[in-house]
């Protein structure tokens, strides 16, 4: 019988996989504690974004400058909308559903980094191995060493954090995970609009990251080092047919 430590044993890279299935003990199998973020530290930088606002320091009805920040590009399409003054509610859309770039920096430039962290590490309660170093497409900061960081047990306390948020935020955070469209990773093998999946990729070469969950079930795959990037596909895929689709 197929089980999920067969399927990751497949893999010949760092990884680090949970599955979480309601009134179930998790299943944890990792061989790498900290990662590139490759994109999902944008959950972090949202869940801040939340902190703030039920504090009063932040309004995500208050208007954004698409053009206050350099208009790098990569993932999402910001930097082309004609309108360039829009509701910060938008940009964090954006930058969860799209993973946009140019969204991401200017959510970073209107909190932070240093705020971003001490929220990061205080209100939400993540360890120093998940922090934000350097905005999104920035080479400078990346050559000389600066990086974005997830650590597993903080992605897996990010589920606890997403089941905290009261109804009311809920409302407006959940339905950024379900519209994302990448359903090349956990959902690559699951027959089209069978399963609401509320989640977040991440990539970047040789990193590959899926992370969400549903009703019924919480799990991640974080991976880096990753050789052949065909072959962790596939190993993503059979994952999530097995947890998100049993037969």
């Amino acid at each position: 019988m197929t089980t999920t430590e067969s399927v990751i044993k497949l893999l010949d890279c760092s990884y680090a996989f949970y599955a979480e299935r309601q009134g179930e003990r998790p299943i944890i199998q990792a061989n790498c504690q900290r990662f590139s973020s490759a994109s999902i530290i944008k959950i972090p930088i949202l869940l801040a974004w939340v902190t703030l606002e039920r504090c009063g320091e932040l309004n995500r009805l208050e208007t954004c400058d698409l053009d206050a920040e350099p208009q790098v590009q990569g993932a999402g399409y910001s930097w082309l909308l004609a309108r360039r003054s829009i509701p910060y509610q938008d940009v964090l859309l954006m930058m969860i559903a799209l993973s946009d770039n140019l969204c991401t920096n200017l959510v970073i430039r209107r909190i932070g980094i240093e705020r971003l962290n001490e929220v990061i590490h205080g209100p939400l309660g993540l360890s120093k191995g998940t922090c934000l170093e350097r905005k999104l497409m920035d080479y400078t900061a990346r050559a000389q060493g600066k990086d974005n960081w997830v650590a597993p047990e903080d992605c897996a306390r990010m589920f606890e954090l997403v089941r905290g948020l009261t109804s009311q935020e809920r409302a407006w955070i959940d339905p950024m995970f379900v519209v994302n469209q990448d359903n090349t990773l956990f959902l690559r093998d699951i027959p089209r609009d069978t399963l609401v999946f509320k989640h977040k990729t991440g990539s970047m070469p040789g990193v590959l990251h899926d992370w969400g969950w549903t009703e019924e079930v919480s799990l991640f795959l974080l991976t880096q080092g990753v050789r052949d990037e065909t072959a962790a596909n596939r190993v993503f895929g059979e994952l999530g047919k097995m947890v998100l689709y049993p037969s």
